[in-house]
Formats: C-alpha cells, sequence, structure tokens
C-alpha cells in the first residue's frame, strides 16, 4: 500500500480517534479485571511531526498543535494533550503518540496489547517504538484476519479497527470484522474509525454493519458533506460502549467541531433497533 499515516498524524481525525482510545480505555481498567487491547492497523507507534511527510501535509498545525495551544479543553481531549506532553515534554508538540503507544503508557500489570500492522518497514519501527515493554506483542500480518481470533478468553476486550481506507474494501471488510469479533465474544468494546466524505457512503456502512448490535455512532463535521473528495469530517461507530462513554464522545466531537472546524457540527446518536 502506498498509504503513510505520516503525512496525516496529528490532523483533527487522530485527536477524535485517540482522545476517544483513551476515554475507553479509562472506563474498561476502572473496572478492574484485567483488558486485551488489540490494534488492527498499528502503524509505526510515533510520528515525527518535524519530518517532511507531516511538514507537506501540514495537517498536525491544524490539528494537535492547536489542541496544545487551547485554553481550556475539556477533560477527555486534555488527556490526549496529557500524553502528547509526556511523550515530548519540549515547547509545541515535535513528536506524536499513535494508538499503540498510547495503549501501551496505559496497560495495567495484568493487561495485554497486541498491534497488527502489514506493511513491514510501519511494523519494525512499531517494534521499535514499544520495545521492553512487556504485554505488548506486534504481529506482521493482517489485522482484519487476526483480530477475531483473539477476541475469545477471559478477562475484558477492546479491539480498535482504523484502517486507511484506501481499498475500495475496507468498508467492507470493518464490518465483516466487527461481525465475525462479536460471533467470538458479543460483549467485546469494539471501535472503528472512519472518514467522513459524504453520506450515502458512511449510511451504506451503518447499513452493512447493522442496526441491532447495541452501537454507538459520533460525528464530527469540519464542513457540510458536500465534496467527496475531501475528508469533510470523521466517525466512530463503538459497539458494546462501556457506560458514560456517551458524555465522553460528546466533549470530544463538540470540541473538535468547535475549535477545529470550519462550519463544524458534531452529533452522538444511537442508531434504533
Amino acid at each position: 500500500m502506498n498509504y503513510s499515516h505520516a503525512f496525516h498524524a496529528g490532523n483533527f481525525a487522530d485527536l477524535v480517534k485517540h482522545t476517544a482510545l483513551l476515554a475507553v480505555l479509562a472506563r474498561l481498567q476502572a473496572r478492574g479485571a484485567p483488558l486485551s487491547v488489540i490494534d488492527t492497523h498499528g502503524g509505526r507507534g510515533i510520528y515525527d511531526l518535524s519530518a517532511p511527510e507531516a511538514r507537506r501535509s501540514a495537517e498536525a498545525e491544524k490539528g494537535v498543535a492547536r489542541l496544545m495551544d487551547d485554553a481550556g479543553p475539556p477533560e477527555p481531549v486534555l488527556a490526549l494533550r496529557h500524553a502528547v506532553r509526556d511523550l515530548d515534554p519540549g515547547p509545541g508538540a515535535r513528536l506524536y503518540p499513535g494508538s499503540p503507544r498510547l495503549v501501551a503508557d496505559r496497560l495495567g500489570p495484568r493487561d495485554k496489547l497486541t498491534a497488527f500492522e502489514l506493511n513491514p518497514r510501519e511494523a519494525q519501527a512499531l517494534k521499535a517504538a514499544l520495545a521492553g515493554r512487556r504485554g505488548i506483542e506486534v504481529r506482521e500480518a493482517d489485522g482484519f484476519e487476526g483480530a477475531p481470533g483473539l477476541a475469545a478468553g477471559e478477562g475484558a476486550r477492546f479491539i480498535l479497527i482504523d484502517p486507511p481506507f484506501e481499498r475500495g474494501d475496507d468498508y467492507a471488510r470493518s464490518a465483516e470484522t466487527l461481525r465475525r469479533i462479536q460471533a467470538h465474544r458479543p460483549d467485546a468494546v469494539v471501535m472503528i474509525w472512519l472518514p467522513l466524505k459524504d453520506l450515502e457512503t458512511f449510511d451504506a456502512f451503518l447499513r452493512d454493519v447493522g442496526d441491532c448490535r447495541d452501537l454507538l455512532v459520533a460525528e464530527v463535521r469540519l464542513r457540510p458533506l458536500r465534496d467527496p473528495l475531501k475528508m469533510n469530517g470523521c466517525a466512530l461507530v463503538v459497539a458494546s460502549a462501556p457506560e458514560g462513554l456517551d458524555a465522553d464522545l460528546k466533549a470530544i466531537c463538540g470540541w473538535t467541531a468547535a475549535a477545529l472546524g470550519e462550519t463544524g457540527e458534531a452529533r452522538v446518536w444511537r442508531p434504533g433497533c
């Protein structure tokens, strides 16, 4: 694949995904049971925002850079700012943590992380970013294929499905992977990140997933969904969401739309059964 997340690291969509990730982790770990986290598309773990790719896209300047300068983000958003500062205590934000690094920094002694990454170079970078950590495995493999088999077993399960959506079948494979995970473990918390380009593509995905799966949907639109060639926003679809996540997502999406959007709007809702 030609996709490289280095061009997009720290953008508004990363902020939505990663603040939600931290909120889910906190709520699941508060239950006290061992937690297994599975990341289907791990990436490289740490991104250098001073690298040519990030400078060329300048997406981080409209994302994490604004977060670091914001006077008063809500608590779920502030958690990500603390995580960025823990990784890079210098001024601004030169380094940005990907989802596996955010999880790894918060694993308890009984928790585990399995991160999949299909690109060999990215997988090696991820292994280096997580080297020396206990309870962590990086697999150079297809996360769509590997995640469902890890869903069974004791303890809680949290699966992040976050493909680049460059391939035409990423939507269908994300929905299929959710169904396969729920067949192994109906109570697993599954969070799927999706770009919002046009409404029909998103609606078709929700139809493919099905209405009666205890879903929580969060949408952030930076601008109206008029140009399907642009990423006009992003969405999260969460199955078996932990109690209280609705409020977290409302705070996250509301802040993102207001602070980073052009004519931004946000909503958090549940599909009817």
